[in-house]
């Protein structure tokens, strides 16, 4: 029986953590974890370490958090720093989930079997940073987890293990990030033990049907209401809990959470009913029905409460 892998691990966010656990349950040992820097964080801003990190503390794993990986880049000192733990025991594999910094080819080539990518989306389809989001804002009916062997390339290595998700009509980010870094935790588990064995297949990937998942932008939050209310009803749910959707109210920036599309008609942006729990606003194609809402400092609220707080709700909403 093969001994198991010496898996090296490099991610930060809750997504990437999910998959750690399921590496450590697993079995298999992990001598050291890249992450990305702590960050300032909640209210008072204070500094705060990543959750692969804090995973990766409660298991007393070493723990390398480098600005950057390049020798010749900004912060050489921190990238040789990393190389040499890297070096100091090393690993047969790196596993790479949303760490959030590029990987130089020194990185790609340390590790026997290389690095394996766990990638959120059915590649070649939005490869980049942010495919769960873009794939509900195109309205995809399914997505899924690829796990790639890393090339130089963005998200261009060959397709080791792939496994398909539904997107469900009510899916957000939040939702079905979940179930995608469970299913990723499950399928890196399966491409460890297959690769122990000598087990896992690569398939280039497709040269058709290939889209960029680009990163999301606060300034995509501002709703136009000159678009399809179907559009802006699956932005809503692919910018929740990041961005969200925004609309101004006299002086105030207003979130949107929750919304669904109405079969009405008006000028983009008039409100064509607002009363009791329901407040329907004209967009460019149909309407849009609005469901949670959020004003600054304030939690999230239904659409009766909202308007039962709001003094004069103008007739068109911008």
């Amino acid at each position: 029986m093969a001994a198991p892998l010496k898996v090296a691990f490099a991610g930060t966010p809750e997504f990437a953590a999910e998959a750690l656990q399921a590496i450590l349950r697993a079995g298999f040992s992990v001598p050291l974890v890249l992450t990305q820097p702590d960050r300032p964080a909640g209210r008072g801003m204070k500094l705060q370490a990543s959750p692969v990190k804090q995973l990766a503390q409660t298991h007393q794993i070493a723990v390398s958090q480098p600005t950057s990986l390049k020798l010749d880049g900004k912060y050489p000192d921190e990238a040789r720093a990393a190389q040499a733990a890297l070096m100091a025991d090393p690993p047969d594999v790196m596993v790479v989930a949303a760490y959030g910094l590029i990987l130089p080819q020194w990185v790609l080539d340390l590790p026997r079997l290389g690095c394996l990518n766990i990638h959120g989306s059915l590649l070649p389809r939005w490869r980049g940073a942010a495919p769960i989001h873009r794939a509900i804002e195109a309205g995809d009916p399914e997505t899924g987890i690829t796990i790639m062997q890393m090339d130089a390339g963005l998200d261009t290595g060959d397709m080791l293990l792939i496994e398909r998700e539904p997107i469900r009509a009510d899916d957000t980010t939040a939702t079905l990030h979940d179930r995608l870094a469970q299913l990723g935790g499950r399928l890196i588990v399966e491409a460890l033990e297959l690769a122990t064995c000598g087990g896992l297949k690569a398939t280039p990937q497709p040269a058709d049907g290939i889209t960029y998942a680009h990163k999301i932008e606060k300034a995509e939050a501002a709703i136009d209401w000159q678009l399809p209310a179907t559009t802006l009803a699956r932005r809503v749910r692919a910018f929740d809990p990041f961005p969200g959707c925004t609309f101004t109210l006299g002086d105030q920036t207003i979130k949107l959470w929750a919304a669904s599309v109405v079969n009405a008609s008006g000028a983009p942006g008039e409100v064509l009913h607002a009363q009791g729990d329901t407040l329907v606003v004209a967009c460019g194609e149909h309407a849009l029905a609005l469901h949670t809402l959020q004003r600054p400092g304030s939690k999230r609220v239904s659409t009766r409460d909202f308007l039962h707080a709001a003094q004069d709700l103008p007739q068109h909403l911008t």
